[in-house]
Order: structure tokens, then sequence, then C-alpha cells
């Protein structure tokens, strides 16, 4: 049997790589998504085959998963729950597709991956399997009771330990985190107590507010269709553009949040998240759709968001109802086009100023000085006949 894992090189598909073949005496082909991991890379090959792997595949997805993942992601200003800007749920599509391509090459009859039953990475990445191949065999260990013994990541540092398997993950910090161009996640350990403060070290992209520069910065992004194409002037790629802003943005203590949210299996769950790239595009993008946009298409396309995002979050990438919205909303885009200044400082992002050559702002129009384009008096009408079913209302109730 031959079966394509999914590979990090942490702690649970480190020992998932060693299980598979004691328990299946498969031929393990690993699979590693680089869509910004850093240093987390290195060495990786090296360690899946003397871990047992017969091959390691690694791709560079950085720029595909800008590109055609986050950005028409951020042209919808999808946030979840209000707080979370997806960084870990928009990159499951992306590695799961990878992953079924790359079991279709080897001629694998199955792939495995680590997401526990509890989560929702699972999901993400089955839905998305399934979605482009729908006879694929999915192994997914902490679902099979049976054949899978470990019952948490103590019982798998010891079978680490015994095996020779090199670990990063220890019993003092045990604490998970998944990272990429879009963002760094922690969970697990220490944040499962959602009253118990997150460690200060806990950091990767940002600053502690207290180490961040006490002198502001301005950032301008230029951005075209909705998408964003260059940073102070500097035409960049879409990973080169991410990774810039991260840096922007970490230095100023942009993007830090500690939240709970309802997963899609039904649960609570506390995470602390770094998403300063993401956090700036946010605030810019909306900035930027302020004066190009049509106030009723905005309306449209921002009653949308919860749906899209929940689409995002539970893994319907794939799915028509997504690629439908998705339609929608880049046509909404299509006059999105001009630059946006905002200003970094101690945490914050503050849009300070905006400009576009398909701008509906007229200052003429709005300007408190100028009569002559705009008759005050039109108004009285148009709020009498907003004002009628309130006046009908008030009318009836006064008889009673």
């Amino acid at each position: 049997m031959k079966v394509v894992l999914a590979y990090s090189g942490g702690l649970d598909t480190s020992v998932i790589l060693t299980w598979l073949k004691e328990q299946y005496n498969a031929e393990v082909v690993c699979f590693c998504a680089d869509v910004g991991q850093e240093e987390e890379l290195d060495g990786l090959n090296e360690k899946a085959k003397r871990t047992g792997a017969s091959a390691c595949h690694i791709r560079d997805l950085r720029e595909e998963f800008a590109r055609d993942y986050v950005f028409p992601m951020m042209q919808a200003n999808a946030i979840y729950e209000g707080t979370y800007l997806l960084g870990t749920s928009i990159a499951r599509p992306l590695i799961a597709k990878h992953l079924v391509e790359i079991a279709k090459a080897e001629g694998a009859e199955a792939i495995c991956h680590g997401a526990t039953g509890k989560g929702n990475d699972q999901v993400r990445f089955e839905l998305t399997a399934y979605a482009l191949k729908p006879d694929i065999q999915i192994i997914a260990p902490w679902r099979m009771p049976d054949v899978w013994k470990f019952r948490g990541r103590t019982d798998m540092i010891t079978y680490a330990d015994e095996k020779k398997i090199p670990i990063t993950v220890s019993a003092a910090k045990p604490y998970s985190m998944d990272r990429n161009l879009l963002h760094i996640s922690f969970e697990g350990g220490v944040l499962e107590d959602p009253w118990t403060e997150a460690p200060d070290d806990m950091r990767v992209l940002t600053k502690p507010l207290k180490d961040t520069p006490n002198q502001p910065e301005d950032v301008v992004i230029h951005f075209q269709d909705g998408i964003p194409t260059a940073v102070n002037g500097n035409p960049l790629s879409p990973a080169a553009l991410m990774k810039e802003l991260n840096v922007l943005g970490g230095n100023h203590g942009v993007g830090r949040i500690d939240i709970v949210e309802n997963r899609y299996v039904g649960m609570k769950s506390r995470g602390v998240y770094e998403t300063p790239g993401g956090t700036i595009l946010h605030q810019a993008h909306r900035a930027m759709e302020s004066i190009t946009m049509d106030r009723e298409v905005m309306f449209v396309r921002d009653s949308l968001i919860p749906a899209y995002a929940r689409m995002v979050y539970n893994g319907f990438w794939f799915a028509p109802e997504r690629e439908m919205l998705q339609a929608a909303i880049s046509h909404s885009q299509k006059n999105v086009t001009g630059e946006v200044r905002v200003k970094l400082f101690k945490g914050s992002v503050t849009v300070t100023g905006r400009r576009s050559p398909f701008s509906l702002y007229n200052s003429e129009i709005a300007s408190f000085e100028k009569e002559n384009v705009y008759n005050q008096a039109d108004a009285t009408g148009f709020i009498k006949l907003n004002a009628l079913r309130l006046r009908v209302r008030a009318s009836l109730n006064a008889k009673k």
C-alpha cells in the first residue's frame, strides 16, 4: 500500500509516519506545502526520510497561496465571527489540492492527515479531497481508536522518544503552532483555560507593544481591482507583498488577537493569532472600497460576508456556493483601484488617506460650502416619503 501523508515535520505527523509503516506496512510518501513557514522547512526532506519516508515532496506554494486564495478572500473582507481573518482556514484547501495531485502522480491508494477528530482541519482537508477526487481513500488516525492508541500529545512525545523520532515539541511547551504567509496560530496546552493569559513569549510575527517604536509609520498600499499590488510605491508579487506587510505590521505590534471561536464540529476553541499583514490589508481594502464602491453594491456584498467567511472556515472552498459568491464579489471589485495610506502605531492601523481614479467621492457635492450642485430643499420630500410608514403607524397607535 502506498500512502501520501500531509507532513509538517511536527510531533503529530512525525509519529503518524512511523505509525503508518507499522500499522499498514505502507510505503509512505510525504508532502509538505511551503505556504510561508520560513525556517520550519529547513532539513524537512532529510528528516522525513530518516523517519522512514520513501520520498518527500516539498512544493513552494507561496505565490499561489497569496494570489489565488488569500487575495480573493480579502476581496470579500471575510472575517469569521467578527474577529478571525481565517489564516489557517484558507491554507487548508490549497494543501489538500496538492496532496491529491501528488497522490495521483504517485499512484497512491490513500492520503493521510494528522488532523484530530475534534478540529476543523479534518473537515477542510477531506471536503477538498472529495471535491477533487471523489473516490480517494482517506486515513485519519485520530478517528481510528481501535488502532490509534495515543490519547494526547504526552503519549505521542513518549512514543517519539522510544522510537528516536526527532521532534521540537516538549511536555513543558505543549501548545501547537501553525504558520503561513497570512498568519501564525497558537492553540492548545496553556491556552485551553480561557482565563489564563497567553505567555508574552508566545509571539513570532508581532512585537509586544512595549517594544514597538515610539514613532508612527506611514504605509501606502496600491490596489488594482481590489487586489493589493504595491507597498510604498514598490510593485511586489503577492507573496512578497504579504511578507513585507508582515514585517511592517509586526514591528508595530499590529494584528495580534486572543479569541474564543466556534468550531464547525460544535465546540468552542481558544486561539491566539498573529496576522499583521492581513490586518493592514483588511483596513486598507475597506478604505479603498469606501470611495470606489457603490453604496448598494457594498450593502449587498457586506451581507454576504458572514456566509462567505463560514464557507472558508468550514472547508467549502471548492464548493459551488463559494464559487458563485466569489464571482459576484470579484465583479464588485472592478473599480476598487487606487492608493490607501495607513499609519501604524502601537498595535493600531489608522487610515489617513485614500485616492482613486475611479473615486465616487465628489467634494463639490459633499462640501458644506457649495450650494449650486445639491439643492438641500430636495431632502424635505425625501425624508417625508421615508417617514410615511412611520407616520401611519404613529397615527394608528394614537387611536388606541
